[in-house]
């Protein structure tokens, strides 16, 4: 299992700090953030990945950088990606982000738009699929939450069945600060732990 902490808001003391007890991987949502934080980080060459709605128009502050994008979200993003890493000679790591709970706000896809996805994988030559990423319905129902996680991790095991030829579809990122407990239940590869870790946000 990975634990990604998550540093959005948090300044780069704080990620030094975290980096000297031994953490290597760290999140970012804000494309300015997460490029202006690389560079100043470079030195120390963690681990980064991208867990934040990802605006085409910003790709150059993310991709460059960027071990893993969790955070795609669209079929219009993906392409944006694909032609990206062709137009760069470079292979992006990728999740794609399941829309599962309750509020209509939340950014991913419906089921049914991954399967399609993944069936037309061969087109997507500079992107490599590496699993899918979800959050559970806001909510303190624990019952709620377990079957937000099940429905997500069944339906990850489904995928990595049908596609065995996608040897990267391994990862599965669920779990913030407030349940990453219950997400181990469900076999959750990665973790993405802000306040737990840093303490509240600083904005």
């Amino acid at each position: 299992m990975k634990l990604v902490a998550v540093s959005k808001f948090h300044p780069e003391e704080a990620i030094r700090e975290a980096y000297a007890a031994g953490q290597r991987v760290f999140g970012e949502n804000r494309p300015q953030e997460f490029a202006r934080k690389v560079e100043a980080l470079k030195d120390l060459g963690p681990e980064w990945h991208f867990i934040g709605h990802l605006q085409t128009n910003k790709l150059k502050l993310v991709l460059p950088y960027a071990d893993l994008v969790q955070s795609v979200d669209s079929a219009h993003l993906l392409d944006a990606i694909q032609d990206w890493g062709k137009a760069n000679g470079k292979v992006i790591r990728v999740l794609l982000e399941l829309h599962i709970g309750a509020e209509e706000t939340k950014t991913g896809f419906k089921e049914e738009v991954v399967l399609d996805i993944l069936f037309r994988a061969g087109k997507y030559t500079h992107v490599r699929f590496c699993g899918l990423m979800g959050m559970a319905s806001h909510t303190d129902c624990e019952e709620d939450i377990r079957a937000d996680f099940a429905r997500i991790a069944d339906f990850k095991a489904y995928l990595a069945d049908l596609f065995p030829e996608l040897t990267d579809f391994r990862e599965l990122s669920i779990g913030m600060s407030g349940d990453w407990r219950i997400a181990l239940d469900y076999g959750a590869t990665i973790v993405r732990i802000g306040t737990a870790i840093f303490g509240e946000r600083q904005y």
